[in-house]
């Protein structure tokens, strides 16, 4: 009789096993999914960035379209965006400066003033409309910090120019429009922040 009792909860252990496996399972879901569709209703979609990208600059969709393609096929659906302008010129070191408007998917606001160094090859300067995406910034705070960046690019009169910073798991991919003609491949960062700084360094 004893060992039958001891077969009995021997072969019960795995059915229990799998009924609380399952039942994680189902919480886990219903804890992550609403998450999930929150984090999507929390970003921009490839249209909406398209007409906000035309209308900052001036220009056709289409031509907005083929920025924001290749934008989005890279990093994926931003939170959020700034827009913007700045003043900028080197010849060998440079500064740059800018003020605009951060605007979250969530409908928070701030305004973000930006300034920085850059060095290396680079003539010419340019004072330019400048529309920013912004992905995973999960805190609009966040913003307020300096973001290391790449740049190559070549400004022409009309012409659109894009380079990346990151900081913190928070990609930066700023759109770039002037006057004037900039040419070259610089290093430096940007630091954004809530007040105008004069010293960038």
């Amino acid at each position: 009789m004893r060992t039958d009792r001891i077969a009995q909860r021997t072969d019960g252990m795995p059915l229990l096993r799998r009924a609380l496996l399952v039942l994680l399972a189902a919480g886990a879901l219903a804890l992550f999914a609403p998450r999930a569709a929150l984090a999507a209703d929390d970003t921009y979609g490839e249209d909406e960035i398209v007409n906000a990208v035309a209308e900052f600059f001036g220009i056709t969709a289409e031509a907005a379209g083929e920025l924001v393609e290749k934008l989005f096929s890279e990093n994926g659906r931003p939170n959020g965006y700034i827009k913007g302008e700045e003043a900028s010129g080197a010849i060998g070191v440079g500064l740059r400066y800018g003020k605009g408007t951060l605007f979250m998917k969530s409908g928070a606001t701030k305004t973000v003033y930006w300034q920085g160094p850059s060095a290396g090859w680079d003539f010419g300067g340019n004072a330019s409309k400048c529309f920013t995406l912004v992905y995973n910034l999960q805190r609009v705070d966040d913003i307020y910090q300096r973001f290391p960046g790449v740049e190559g690019s070549a400004y022409f009169i009309g012409g659109i120019g894009v380079n990346y910073q990151r900081a913190n798991d928070i990609t930066l991919a700023p759109m770039r429009a002037g006057v004037g003609f900039r040419l070259g491949a610089n290093v430096g960062y940007l630091a954004y922040s809530r007040q105008r700084n004069w010293f960038p360094f």
